[in-house]
């Protein structure tokens, strides 16, 4: 009897691993910067599906099917002004789609910094993205992905949390690791989508920026979280897409970041259209922006080798 459970508990293993669609927490048990209460996740369906006040961090993976499966993966931040996460919106239909691409797509649900449950809640957001993509490249062989062609998606905020992966990613706390920690956290390339980017006063989301370090921010925070500040040589070749119109994260936002990687050499490729708003996702019926998609796999076909 023994041996029979072992056995079924085997496959059972080996089926998640090579499982269309499966989820991962990014942490055993009680995951780090958080203290045990009685704080409980929320879902909501309005239109799209927002979540919040995360408690169990994790991925949901989407893999291709073997026969067209490139070898890379994206690893998808939703947005939501770090108060929410528009989970399908910019989550779930992303990864979905790379899927028919050949691509993976692995959607974080990470732990938004309003939650009275964590104990440092500005350095949460990022350790969870560190932390996810670790997990991909831990996860590489069985899932057929090449662990150095590994990249990040981002939306809005979830935007501005892989603009600080991508420049950021060798942050470290003094917190205890595990094997999964000591490995690589640099995305291979990175996809900003309307991202927040700085948060100085002018081209700011004043809600994220309010959400993630606080009202009155301090300026040394204000100056660490402003990306556009932080790029280095070492940054991740970018692609970025942004409406003229966007009201809510000026476009500013994206020609910050583009020019500060020029300076540094980076490869980088910028996209502006003149309509679109803000929170477009695929584009679906917003004129030209629509054919965003479309450009971005050419751009990886060309960038991600």
């Amino acid at each position: 009897m023994k041996y029979i459970l072992t056995l079924l508990a085997l496959l059972s293993a080996t089926s998640l691993a090579f499982s269309q669609n499966h989820t991962l927490n990014l942490w055993p048990g009680l995951p780090p910067l958080q203290k045990v209460s009685d704080q409980q996740e929320k879902s909501v369906q309005e239109g799209i599906v927002r979540i919040s006040n995360v408690q169990i961090p994790s991925i949901e993976v989407y893999l291709p099917t073997k026969q067209i499966a490139t070898g890379e993966a994206v690893v998808i931040f939703p947005g939501g002004g770090y108060g929410i996460l528009a989970y399908d919106w910019e989550g779930t239909d992303f990864a979905k789609w790379l899927n028919a691409q050949g691509i993976a797509g692995i959607v974080v649900k990470y732990r938004l910094p309003i939650s009275s449950s964590l104990t440092d809640p500005k350095e949460v957001p990022l350790l969870d993205a560190q932390r996810a993509i670790r997990l991909v490249r831990q996860h590489a062989a069985a899932w057929h992905i090449n662990p150095s062609k590994v990249g990040i998606m981002g939306f809005s905020a979830g935007g501005h949390l892989a603009a600080t992966l991508s420049t950021s990613f060798a942050h470290q706390l003094p917190l205890e690791k595990d094997a999964i920690d000591t490995l690589s956290a640099r995305p291979d390339f990175s996809i900003l989508v309307y991202p927040v980017i700085s948060f100085q006063d002018a081209p700011t989301h004043g809600g994220s920026r309010k959400n993630l370090i606080g009202d009155p921010a301090n300026p040394e925070l204000v100056q660490r979280f402003s990306n556009e500040l932080q790029v280095t040589a070492n940054t991740p070749p970018t692609f970025l897409v942004h409406a003229q119109d966007d009201k809510a994260v000026p476009l500013e936002n994206s020609l910050l970041y583009y020019q500060a990687l020029h300076a540094k050499g980076v490869k980088a490729s910028l996209h502006i259209y003149p309509t679109g708003g803000h929170g477009f996702a695929f584009g679906l019926g917003k004129g030209a922006v629509e054919g965003w998609r479309e450009v971005l796999l050419a751009w990886m076909k060309e960038t991600v080798k």
